[in-house]
């Protein structure tokens, strides 16, 4: 019987041109030290141009300015929202401010927003549009740079980061919400550096836990950790979203739970023997201690200019001033229980995700676009190709964790902090069906849902160990996905600016019937 043929190499796998170029830049230090500052850099000034470009159009009050930028300027003034007379709208338009009583006005939401919108009219005048907006523009911008720095502290990748960056600084949701006097942007800017702060006391703190066991041996309690900094981070950041908009809290409550669970199951990893007792009773508290109680100081902090003036609402409701701000409150929640009014633009949370009702946060009268009959809107439609595929990745971690959970066999812990993000700020509001809510809220989701959106862009691209044809066909179909983002962002683009368009060229924006 005759020996068997030697086996013969395979051919030489070769990358491709790209291929070969993209692991240079990328494997050689001197090319990396470079691209991690470039990239951010790059993808900010981005960022930046599409934030900032005519943000003076509209000159006019737009949807919810009324009530922020007014009460903005107030607060600039008095310390607290003053009411304002007939004709209010179009004499501000001018610059005047005359109408402005001091007595005060019953609002809704806490002043930190407003103050911050009030530094851009403090430093160019109220009467100026683009004055009022410049703060809320700056924010949306650092937005996408700390979506980037979020990015790579998850994944570790400047590849992924600069994807994630780029998603959020040319998605239209999160560019209308930065070039409007609204309170979302603002929001969601404090809600992601809380969350960023988690991240990073997570890398550092978990590690004290999981090596606290010397030998192999068994504890019966694991460490109690007080030096975690960036808790305490935490604590501010989240208090101060919360003195933008209530909604904060759940970011504050879903990210301290966060803690919890990630210090017990780090302790579980570490053999301590009563490891959910040790999370909840013993660090759970020393959590609370660091998070909770900053998070109460910088949102009281916030309402200083109520607290010091008397002409406040509700200022002179008793004699104590916390006495007198908590009777305020009161009256605040009563408020938003009861918000049920219909609104052309409402719509409800369930269907957020499947994007069916958008907001027009300014409809214009003709203007000149070559033809008889133009429009000039300003729509708060996402790109469609982000939002449905971040839904989508989120629905795919989801599948992840629960797969994970049948088989005992985990998902990678990166995966489940957007879902972590998404909770936090989209599950709530499903516990508000009556309740008249907007679209336009999900502008604090669209991070989380860029992340989960990066991650499963990631497993389409393959790992390092992958073959060389699976990760080239995963890159091809990567890079073909974010072009084509790319030129639906590039369409979208005058809706999202209120440029003057003619009208069948909005039409064919509007890819449900409901979003007319």
């Amino acid at each position: 019987m005759s020996a068997p043929a030697p086996l013969l190499p395979a051919p030489a796998e070769r990358l491709t041109a790209w291929g070969t170029l993209r692991d240079r830049l990328l494997l050689d230090p001197e090319w990396r030290r470079v691209i991690s500052w470039l990239a951010p850099l790059v993808i900010t000034a981005l960022a930046a141009v599409l934030r900032l470009a005519n943000l003076a159009h509209p000159h006019t009050l737009a949807f919810d300015e009324t009530y922020y930028v007014k009460d903005a300027w107030s607060l600039w003034l008095l310390g607290y929202e003053g009411t304002w007379g007939d004709g209010a709208n179009q004499a501000f338009l001018t610059g005047d401010t005359s109408t402005l009583g001091t007595s005060g006005s019953f609002v809704v939401h806490p002043p930190l927003g407003k103050w911050i919108i009030a530094l851009g009219m403090g430093l160019f005048g109220a009467g100026n549009s683009a004055a009022w907006r410049l703060m809320i523009a700056l924010i949306g911008t650092a937005t996408v740079l700390l979506v980037y720095f979020v990015a790579k502290e998850l994944t570790r990748s400047i590849v992924a980061a600069s994807v994630a960056g780029l998603l959020i600084a040319i998605d239209g949701l999160s560019i209308v919400m930065s070039r409007i006097g609204l309170l979302d942007g603002i929001l969601t800017f404090f809600v992601l550096l809380g969350f960023f702060f988690i991240l990073i006391d997570r890398r550092r703190s978990i590690p004290l836990v999981e090596y606290a066991a010397p030998d192999d041996r068994e504890l019966l309690w694991g460490p109690i950790i007080w030096r975690r900094p960036w808790v305490v981070a935490a604590g501010v950041a989240l208090g101060a979203a919360t003195a933008v908009k209530w909604s904060g809290l759940y970011a504050l409550a879903g990210f301290g739970i966060y803690l919890v669970v990630t210090d017990a199951l780090a302790r579980r990893r570490a053999g301590v023997a009563y490891w959910p007792m040790d999370a909840v009773a013993r660090q759970g508290v020393v959590s609370f201690v660091l998070l909770v109680p900053v998070a109460v100081v910088t949102y009281l902090v916030t309402w200083t200019g109520w607290l010091v003036t008397a002409g406040g609402y509700d200022r002179q409701s008793d004699a104590t001033p916390f006495v007198a701000l908590w009777k305020y409150h009161e009256a605040i929640y009563a408020f938003h229980v009861g918000l049920d009014s219909g609104h052309p633009y409402a719509s409800p949370a369930w269907e957020w995700p499947l994007l069916i009702r958008p907001t027009a946060v300014w409809v214009g009268g003709d203007g000149a676009c070559g033809t008889d009959h133009c429009m000039s809107v300003i729509s708060t439609v996402p790109n469609p190709l982000i939002w449905y595929a971040g839904v989508a990745s989120a629905i795919y971690l989801l599948y992840r964790f629960v797969l994970g959970l049948i088989e005992r066999r985990p998902m990678p812990w990166t995966y489940g902090l957007p879902l972590v993000g998404i909770g936090v700020t989209y599950v709530p509001w499903l516990l508000y069906p009556e309740r008249t809510i907007f679209q336009f809220y999900t502008v604090v989701m669209v991070p989380f849902l860029v992340l989960a959106l990066v991650l499963a862009l990631r497993d389409i691209a393959g790992r390092r160990e992958d073959p060389l044809y699976r990760r080239q066909a995963g890159e091809r179909t990567v890079t073909v996905f974010l072009v084509v983002v790319v030129l639906v962002s590039a369409f979208y683009y005058p809706v999202w600016t209120g440029m003057s368009v003619p009208y069948e060229f909005w039409l064919i924006h509007n890819w449900m019937p409901t979003w007319v």
